[in-house]
């Protein structure tokens, strides 16, 4: 890969020259050249500028896959802005509090998706706008932008259509701000899992070292076509997704919301090579009635993880879906590709590992008193290299927290590496839960249930008892018209796990939650009542 450029804006002007009528995007029936995508970014810089949004302001987009997403993260960079990425899933306290605590200027909203109104519920649906701004509840945010995606754009104060947005930089000058590398690049909300989600910090050139990192590692080049499912707000479907087309001239192609039938019609219809996430999104397709139906030969590349991915599931992947290479990684907000995998890894690696360091990390394994541990032994994972994040969003208290004196950052995940340096997930330090006086790793009992033919997923977490302190609850979710009781699942794991291990309920649900990345929400879990049969091991 040639030297990489100092910041996003300087690398869509390198892509444009590099790659120039090579087709950049594709969403539906629109097409755009690396040439019309730059020029397309330029128009939004320059809007924004005339706008008034200064080096240093806040760009916040709320708002799906689109090539307007990708043009509004680009323009926005191009006028020295930080971009904050906001979850399209977020309610609106979830939404108003990360755009208060960034003091965002500018907000990109769809003008309706999937029936909602963002910019009203920002408002309460009630609430006016406040003299020129948007939303009275923000007093910092002076324009919301509306994608056009189902149509239903509203005139309000301080809001415009996107076709306005573009027109009103048409007479703007052309001097443009330098970008420099170390630049604050964007704003990454950690997935609050655990608690109040915190804003990660991270430079222009953090953002494309990490990107070219994971494109090295994938091998990709400006022959592929990347479906892009991962959503753009999640570092997967922004750094390593179409920061990653950019920086090799591959094709990207948003998906919009996750349909596995229209996932099946692109790949056919665009010849798709890469096609990341998690593995559920591997699952459906292996399980859908129809696929047999859709050409899938082009599919070169998946990465997975997030959750277990079983040895029978790669072997699957590589047979019925004409996958040539299968990675796992692992990764995180504050640091975005920690490990990969790497071609021609066998399945029970791809299974077992997330691979081994890329982007420039040390990792090390620690015990509790901060000692380093051999292969094999358990502990804290924790990373140091150049691009863990800056630190986060306000918090002088949380950052200083989140490194060791020694300048290692803890992941707080639970792990161990192997003799070569693959690094295995045990679990989440959080996660782990005490039975009868033993520590129990959740990862361990689920990787032992996704041995079941008939389990699709499964999330496990512990819960009080009277006599042991905490037990296992297992969730499951089992193939359509599987057979499989709560006594089964129980039995498998009694001829797998230490007694201690063993899950002493089951509970058989549709489906888990997840974060963007596929993560599974314990917290949802925890809140959960029973929907369905749970039977008690004595």
């Amino acid at each position: 890969m040639n030297e990489l450029p100092a910041s996003l804006p300087a690398l869509l002007e390198q892509s444009a020259r590099r790659f120039g009528e090579r087709t950049a995007i594709v969403e539906g029936s629109a097409r755009l050249t690396y040439i019309e995508l730059a020029e397309l970014v330029r128009r939004v810089t320059r809007s924004l500028l005339a706008g008034g949004v200064t080096p240093g302001d806040r760009v916040a987009i709320w708002s799906p896959n689109t090539l307007h997403w990708i043009a509004a993260a680009l323009g926005a960079h191009g006028a020295g802005a930080t971009l904050v990425p906001l979850n399209t899933r977020f309610t609106r306290s979830e939404a108003i509090d990360i755009l208060e605590r960034t003091a965002a200027r500018v907000l990109f909203v769809p003008d309706r998706f999937l029936g909602r109104d963002y910019l009203d519920s920002l408002r309460d649906g009630s609430e006016p706008a406040d003299g020129d701004r948007p939303v009275a509840a923000l007093p910092e945010l002076r324009l919301a932008v509306q994608i056009p995606i189902e149509g239903g754009a509203a005139s309000a104060p301080g809001v415009i259509a996107w076709d306005r947005l573009l027109e009103r930089g048409e007479d703007h000058g052309s001097q443009l701000p330098h970008v420099a590398g170390d630049d604050l690049c964007d704003v990454l909300f950690t997935s609050g899992t655990t608690g109040r989600p915190k804003g990660a910090l991270s430079s222009h050139r953090q953002s494309l070292a990490v990107a070219a990192a994971w494109a090295e590692r994938a091998e990709v080049s400006e022959r592929d076509v990347y479906l892009v499912i991962n959503p753009f707000f999640h570092s997967f479907g922004y750094k390593a997704g179409w920061v990653v087309s950019l920086l090799c001239g591959a094709t990207i192609v948003p998906q919009i919301r996750f349909d596995i039938d229209a996932a099946l019609a692109t790949v056919a219809r665009e010849r798709v090579t890469i096609l990341p996430g998690p593995p559920t999104l591997f699952h459906s397709l292996l399980a859908h009635p129809r696929r047999s139906a859709h050409d899938t030969s082009s599919l070169r590349l998946a990465v997975t993880g997030a959750a277990p991915v079983p040895v029978a599931l790669v072997q699957r992947m590589w047979r019925e879906l004409s996958f040539e290479t299968v990675i796992t990684a692992y990764g995180l907000s504050e640091a975005v590709v920690v490990t990969m995998c790497r071609p021609g890894d066998d399945a029970e690696t791809i299974s077992h590992t997330s691979g081994c360091a890329a982007s420039d990390f040390e990792i090390r394994i620690s015990d509790d008193a901060g000692q380093e541990l051999a292969p094999g032994l358990d502990g804290e994972i924790q990373l140091r290299g150049p691009n863990v994040m800056l630190g986060y969003l306000d918090d002088p208290v949380a950052t200083a927290a989140a490194f060791t004196g020694d300048g290692w950052f803890r992941t707080g995940d639970v792990g161990h590496l192997d003799d070569r340096g693959y690094l295995t997930i045990t679990d989440r330090l959080k996660d782990m839960y005490t039975s009868g006086g033993f520590n129990v790793y959740p990862a361990e009992v689920e990787n032992a249930i996704l041995g079941l033919d008939a389990v699709v997923e499964c999330a496990v977490l512990g819960t009080p008892d009277d006599r042991l302190g905490e037990v296992g609850l297992a969730f499951v979710v089992t193939a359509p018209q599987a057979m499989l009781s709560a006594d089964q699942v129980i039995e498998h794991c009694r001829t797998r796990l230490a007694n201690f291990k063993v899950p002493r309920q089951v509970q058989f649900v549709s489906e888990l939650p997840h974060t963007a990345a596929g993560k599974v929400l314990k917290r949802e879990l925890r809140a959960q009542s029973s929907r369905s049969t749970t039977s008690a091991m004595p």
